[in-house]
């Protein structure tokens, strides 16, 4: 069995003060992990001559790996100072300070200990593993609803762990402290602060007369404005995060659907596809992106100019299998006469009916769009503008705030925010580290299988789950491989990463957080998308353009 072994590097700092006041030692560390990640809510216990060293509340590891103890400056004269470590899904640790070895200088005492804490795949390893297995199976074949199938995983995890996980540490999956932290609240802030911006936009029309000016300029070919609404939303995705622009046009792509008497899936299909492919282009067009960008050090123009040219060959490879996906229902459309009769008619009803919210939304928006861009430079995440925007416009267009709030889709926050913990629970446990492990293992120092592995397990990986927390646990790996196979000091294994997170976003309706909004929006209209209708047609795009991008990986870079 795969033994993953971390580092705890515990670096012990005891002061004391010589005021007749002064009645504690402050003992500090951190503890890490082999690929140097700090190592959460690891619980530590204070002995003092083999007692157990009463601490003020239980002591856990910060988000860093770091902790701080206090105790009496006595006991350190006393012999032999204790540290039980202890987190699920490891061995449990105990090492022993002798206090005559602790270095004096001064008034400050000094102490070192590293040891290695022995990753235990138990039970709790495969109940993780099952129940996520279980939860994605409810999801493909509509067993249960996808938010509800994600719901139950989540809470069978906490129940276990709080269950049988209190009597048998064997069992413990996730605590409910590592739950919450698993959430991405960026992502969940997001999106509720965009829902609310699109919900007051769509008040005033202008989606309806956007939608109308689409097929004006296509001039009434369904085809001419599929390519259209294509290319703008890659484009758009490449500069907006991908899940902003999906909000921004699909109420206007399912207005053009409702009135040309389609299936709207026809037009937010192929853009959810566009989306992915298109934020790949820049460091601000998908989170993945964001995550290595920041990471590695790589610039802006860095992915522009590595990644922008490969998104331009996968775009019009997408476009080519769109017409073959969905060619048949835009001929439906092409028996309709007299465009210019329907496009008066949409002249007609389709129009802007309060000008003023729109202006003061279109400049509120703009702002939020301009906080995107500078979100770097800020050093803020893109839910604090999102969230700003939707709070200044809900003040200041005084529209009915519960029917806004309403106008969320509640059933995919939740579903984010469930399976965010599930995945949480598979990463606690061990599961995708031993994923990225096998990475390491099987590229054996050769660039090519480096190449070829990263983007590849990536892109499929990032199908099955959130693309967002693989990516995060990945960046040690490349950084690691980086560094030590030749030829890989261009950077070329970190672009494998991001075009196979953000290509791989693809391949399953659950694959991109655009994918899952997108839905939501759909069944609001009645439109239901199965796991295996999204399956059928969003593999062969991930896998085709997933082989454009590791071709050009190998042959440009």
């Amino acid at each position: 069995m795969l033994k993953i072994r971390l580092f705890c590097g515990l670096v012990f700092i005891l002061i004391f003060s010589l005021n007749a006041q002064a009645d504690k030692v402050i003992m500090s560390g951190q503890v890490k992990n082999i690929y140097g990640e700090g190592i959460q809510f690891a619980r530590l216990n204070l002995y003092v001559d083999g007692q157990p060293y009463p601490l003020k509340g239980e002591l856990k590891t910060s988000k860093e790996g770091n902790f701080l103890i206090k105790l009496s400056p006595e006991k350190i004269k006393e012999g032999k100072i204790g540290i039980k470590i202890t987190k699920p899904g490891y061995q449990p640790l105990f090492k022993e300070i002798q206090g005559e070895k602790v270095t004096p200088k001064g008034d400050i005492y000094y102490g070192y200990l590293e040891t290695v804490l022995i990753r235990k795949f138990g039970v709790a390893f495969y109940l993780a593993t099952t129940i996520l297995i279980i939860s994605f199976l409810f999801i493909a074949f509509d067993v249960v609803h996808r938010t509800l199938a994600a719901f139950i995983g989540a809470a069978l995890m906490l129940f276990i762990s709080y269950t049988i996980g209190t009597f048998n540490p064997d069992y413990f999956i996730i605590s409910f402290e590592e739950a919450i932290a698993s959430i991405d609240f960026n992502v969940i802030f997001l999106l509720m602060g965009m829902l609310i911006i699109v919900g007051i936009m769509k008040t005033t029309g202008i989606f309806q007369w956007m939608a109308y000016k689409s097929y004006q300029l296509s001039k009434g070919n369904i085809w001419y404005l599929v390519v259209i609404l294509m290319v703008i939303t890659g484009i758009i995705s490449a500069f907006l995060d991908n899940v902003t622009t999906i909000l921004l046009l699909a109420p206007v792509s399912i207005e053009i659907a409702l009135v040309l008497g389609i299936n709207p899936m026809a037009l937010l299909i192929p853009e959810i596809f566009a989306s992915n492919v298109g934020g790949t282009a820049t460091l601000i067009g998908d989170p993945p992106n964001i995550i290595i960008g920041s990471y590695a050090n790589l610039t802006f123009n860095d992915f522009i100019i590595h990644l922008t040219p490969v998104v331009i060959v996968a775009m019009v490879a997408l476009i080519i299998m769109i017409k073959f996906y969905y060619g048949r229902e835009f001929k439906k459309v092409e028996k309709i006469e007299e465009i210019e009769g329907l496009l008066k008619r949409l002249k007609e009803e389709y129009q802007i009916t309060d000008v003023r919210l729109l202006t003061l939304s279109l400049f509120i928006l703009g702002l939020v769009i301009l906080l995107f861009v500078l979100h770097g430079i800020l050093h803020m995440e893109v839910s604090i503008a999102a969230m700003i925007g939707a709070s200044t416009l809900l003040l200041f267009s005084k529209v009915d705030i519960i029917k806004m709030i309403e106008e969320v889709e509640w059933t995919t926050l939740v579903f984010f925010m469930m399976l965010f913990i599930i995945i949480g629970g598979v990463q606690e446990v061990g599961l995708i580290h031993t994923i990225t492990d096998m990475v390491k293992n099987l590229s054996s120092g050769n660039l090519i299988m480096a190449i070829l592995l990263i983007i590849w397990i990536t892109a499929f990986m990032s199908s099955i789950i959130d693309n967002i927390p693989f990516t995060a646990t990945m960046l040690s790996v490349v950084a690691y491989l980086t560094k030590t196979i030749p030829g890989a000091e261009n950077n070329v294994l970190w672009w494998a990463l991001s075009l196979g997170a953000c290509f791989g976003g693809n391949g399953s309706l659950i694959g991109a957080s655009a994918n899952v909004i997108t839905i939501g929006i759909l069944e609001r209209y009645g439109h239901s998308v199965t796991f295996f209708y999204f399956l059928k047609i969003g593999l062969p795009v991930m896998i085709i353009t997933t082989i454009i991008a590791s071709l050009w990986l190998l042959l440009f870079t």
